[in-house]
Parts: structure tokens; sequence; C-alpha cells
């Protein structure tokens, strides 16, 4: 599914298509920004499924679609409002979201067109816990943001990168909705949806490497875990989502040394360098480079300062 989303990223850069030109849907109307669908629980087969909520349509018995159209409306409202951003890819793409899918599936995703939720195993996410969690929405919708425009590479640092700019939206879309400054909010990413006995989140942003038994994320270039990229699954595409940890802490560390809401500053920083500077091959010393620039052009030495402090604290820059 990934491969998927990377090959459908790359045919909307640079063919300059648009989302509607390759899969056949997703160009919004006036009137409907997003669509909920119901899957059945047949797999990919069944894409997108049986249509259950449309957008303006009042809430169904199902709290599946209707906790994936709140959060998808609640992560559209964030880039639009914030950001100045019409959806995933900035020209008001359709949010179209599949529930129920297949039987007990572990994951939630955004596949190049469309976000997918499983109900969960019970054994690793808790039934239900992926649409409950806005974050992790958010998390995946960034997914589309990023493929329509840095289109991060999905290996080692690019894609820790990737995934780091995801937990980073992610994480602010809960704290604009829940109106959290920095040091109010949790800075976990899927706080509460892992089996108790796994853990409390999926990621830490304050504290790498704490979220869950087993978590090896590290803060520092110094960890930094080496992996290859060989299409072993133990190996995460070269560690995205372990290595992730250190772009994820800078970020942090910029927030709460900027204080209020962490949108306001440390968000539009982070925006403009992914959607202006980062190219699908940055790695973690040009990205921290760009966030940099763009705080002294953007806004001054104070906020400037910030952010180099925060990248050189991870070790990235010196």
């Amino acid at each position: 599914m990934r491969t998927r989303r990377a090959m459908v990223g790359r045919l909307y850069r640079e063919l300059n298509l648009t989302a509607g030109q390759v899969m056949g849907f997703g160009v919004t109307t006036e009137r409907r920004r997003q669509t909920v669908y119901d899957n059945q629980n047949n797999g990919r087969v069944f894409l997108p499924g049986v249509r259950s909520r449309g957008w303006g349509d009042p809430p169904v018995q199902d709290a599946a679609v209707n906790q994936a159209y709140d959060g998808s409306a609640a992560t559209y409202d964030f880039y639009s409002d914030v950001l100045g951003r019409d959806s995933v890819d900035g020209a008001g793409m359709e949010l179209v979201s599949t529930v129920h899918y297949g039987v007990g599936f572990d994951n939630a995703l955004w596949d190049g067109a469309q976000m997918i939720y499983g109900d969960g195993s019970g054994h690793i996410f808790q039934v239900g816990a992926l649409t409950r969690s806005l974050d992790v929405i958010a998390h995946e919708l960034t997914h589309g943001v990023t493929e329509f425009t840095a289109g991060l590479i999905y290996s080692k640092q690019s894609g820790a990168l990737n995934e780091s700019m995801s937990d980073v939206f992610g994480s602010l879309v809960k704290q604009y909705s829940l109106n959290q400054t920095a040091d109010q909010a949790d800075w976990l990413i899927g706080e509460g949806t892992l089996v108790p006995q796994l853990g409390r989140a999926l990621r830490s942003m304050s504290q790498p490497g704490t979220a869950f038994s087993g978590d090896r994320q590290p803060m520092h270039m110094d960890h930094y875990v080496n992996l290859p990229d060989d299409n072993d699954p133990r190996n995460d595409n070269g560690g995205v989502h372990v290595n992730s940890g250190i772009p994820n802490h800078a970020f942090y560390l910029a927030a709460t040394t900027l204080g209020g809401h962490a949108w306001e500053v440390a968000g539009k920083v982070w925006y403009t360098a992914l959607t202006k500077l980062i190219r699908p091959h940055t790695q973690f010393r040009e990205a921290a480079q760009a966030t940099v620039d763009v705080a002294g052009s953007q806004f001054g030495n104070d906020e400037q300062a910030a952010v180099l402090d925060a990248w050189k604290a991870v070790g990235v820059l010196q």
C-alpha cells in the first residue's frame, strides 16, 4: 500500500496531474469535501466500499463512520484555517475515507488517494481505536500533503522526515482541536490506540523511545539507527519510523522554547519548509537548515535561534 502511495504521488508531481485524473475520483464539488465508505470487512477488492456519509450529512449509527468523518473534517479545517491549504492537494481534493477495512486490520493509512481504517485486532490495536485517534487521522492525511509537495522518498532519512512531518502535523491538529499550548500538549502520537499491555502510545515527541514496549526511537544523532532498506519489514524501510524520533524531538524543542500555540510559529515554519524547500531526497541536515532559514525570513532572529538550538540539541546541526 505504501508502494502504491509513492507511485501515485510521483504521478501527481512529475506529470502535474490532478487526483481525479490519476485515480478517477477525488475532485471536490463546491458542496462536498469528504465522503466516508464502509468496506464491510471485504479488503482491497471492495474499495472504497458502500457510501455511508457525505459532506454535510448528519451523523449515522456507525461510530467509526462518524469518527472518520469528524477527523477528516478537523484535519481539513486545520490546514485551511491555519495554513491556508485547501485539502491535502491544495486544490480542494475530496477526502475519501473507508472504515471497517479487512478483518481485524491493524492499521490506518493514506494509500495515495484515500484513507483506509482497519478495526484493529484487539491484539495490537484496540478495537475501534484507529478512527477515534485524531492525531493518527491527521498523521495519515499529512502523508497526502507530503505526497503533493516535497514527495519525500520513503527510505532512510528522507523517509524518517516523511514520518516526522506526519507526526508534527498530527500532533498540531490535535493541539489545535483542543486549543492547547505547547506546554499543555502531551506530544504523544496515537495515545490509547495500542492494547494497554503494549504501551500508552505509538510515539512520544517529547521523550522518543518511551511510548511502548520495544520503542527504540532515538532523540539524538548519536543514537541514529542505521538500518538497510532491503524490503525486510523488520528494517522499517531503513528505519523511517525509528529515526523519525530525532526530527520529532527537534520540533518539540523548538515549539516548547517558542511557547504559546505550536502551530502559530513552529508549525508554520515546518509547513513552509515542507511545501517550498524540501525535496524528495532531502536529508536531516538539509531539512534542518531549511527550517532555520524559514524561521529567520518568515519571523525573526529569536525564532530562528530557537529552531537552530533545537536542531543542535538533537545533533543534526552544530
